[in-house]
């Protein structure tokens, strides 16, 4: 049943001050009127100088994130947007959420609805310490994903959040590669922009109807403007400009090595990939017999495929320490949640290698007689 419009938004200005607020977005149009921006996104965000309203806002062309201070600072600009002759409300606490449209004849029709919550964990557990983002987050609603995927997208995010510098300011633009069903694409831009940083995500994956799937996803969440997916291969995916950041999450067998290379030539600040499957060195392994002394490494067929994982990782670290990065291959979550549980991560120093470190690469492939895939590639 239509309302009064000012009573409904004056409801609207109190959730968006509240603290438990986790999400609002304000988009369309009202009949005859035309807001100054096409969109608008609050959200609660903590930085070193404590507790803001982060405001994205975009005039469709280009957008605008600002971080304001509760009390006053937060009281004006909420009251500027509800000013804007915005046709349609989406709010969001922890404790409900409000639909309002504004019908043609200028009143509202309003959807009020109990937020769900996730189900209750056991007494004495400490919820905030296992995860980065918390499973009853809203996004995941949306993006689905069984609790093990959620798991393993929660490790990633931590150790992105170890990767990155904690005054990191300005704009970011992150590339994930074989981005699947998309699920730590979405779960990272939720991330970083709670952080407070100003973020534009690609997605990339071979599959057409996954880039539809994924883009009406980001539609449903108001994030179209800043989210964006491109069906292609990994090698030859178009993305312009070049990513600051690359996220590759278990990209199967050489296809991690097409998101390092990838990442190598765009000269990205930070690579974050987990590799999954390791095929084309185990493949090189069982083509040709093993230097002395390491036959025993490559007999047994089990033992063989875990040495080639071990190997293939370390000769990855040592291509990109030879490209300007500093590598490290870490355990990023329990392989209870996946065996396929290291990440290979890197930032870009820009210091060339020493003789000592090409010769130890050198000698490593020579006495094995492989040839990895990324190097392939680099120096394609």
């Amino acid at each position: 049943m239509p309302e009064p419009l000012d009573a409904a938004l004056t409801e609207v200005r109190a959730l968006l001050l509240d603290p438990a607020l986790t999400r609002a977005v304000a988009a369309g149009r009202r009949k005859g009127q035309r807001p100054s921006v096409v969109r608008a996104e609050l959200r609660p965000v903590t930085l070193k100088a404590g507790p803001r309203l982060q405001i994205s806002t975009s005039d469709g062309a280009r957008p605008y994130t600002r971080n304001v201070a509760p009390g006053a600072e937060a009281d004006t600009a909420v009251d500027a947007l509800l000013a804007e002759p915005f046709g349609n409300w989406h709010v969001e606490t922890a404790d409900a959420t409000l639909q309002l449209r504004v019908t043609k004849s200028g009143e509202a029709q309003v959807h009020r609805a109990a937020a769900s919550r996730p189900a209750p964990e056991p007494e004495g557990h400490d919820r905030s310490k296992d995860y980065l983002l918390d499973p009853g987050d809203p996004i995941f609603a949306e993006i689905g994903g069984s609790a093990a995927k959620r798991r393993q997208v929660d490790a990633f995010l931590r150790a992105l959040a170890a990767t990155l510098p904690d005054d990191l300011t300005g704009p970011l633009r992150v590339v994930d590669l074989g981005c699947g069903n998309a699920y730590l694409t979405f779960a990272a831009y939720r991330y970083l922009g709670q952080r407070g940083l100003d973020v534009e995500l690609v997605g990339v994956d071979v599959r057409e109807d996954q880039r539809r799937r994924n883009t009406e996803l980001a539609e449903r969440l108001g994030w179209a403007d800043r989210v964006s997916f491109v069906a292609g291969t990994i090698a030859d995916a178009v993305v312009e400009p070049a990513p600051d950041l690359v996220l590759a999450l278990h990209a199967c067998d050489t296809a991690t090595d097409e998101a390092l290379a990838r990442a190598v030539r765009w000269g990205a600040r930070w690579v974050l990939a987990a590799p999954c499957c390791h095929h084309d060195v185990a493949a090189q392994l069982r083509a040709r017999p093993a230097p002395a002394p390491y036959e025993l490494l490559t007999r047994q067929g089990i033992l063989r495929e875990r040495f080639a994982d071990v190997l293939t990782d370390a000769l990855r670290a040592g291509l990109l320490r030879s490209h300007g990065y500093r590598a490290e291959v870490v355990e990023f979550v329990d392989s209870r949640h996946t065996p396929r549980n290291l990440l290979i991560r890197a930032r870009r120093t820009g210091t060339p290698p020493t003789d000592a470190q090409r010769a130890e690469y050198r000698e490593l492939v020579d006495r094995w007689r492989i040839t990895p895939r990324l190097e392939t590639l680099l120096a394609d």
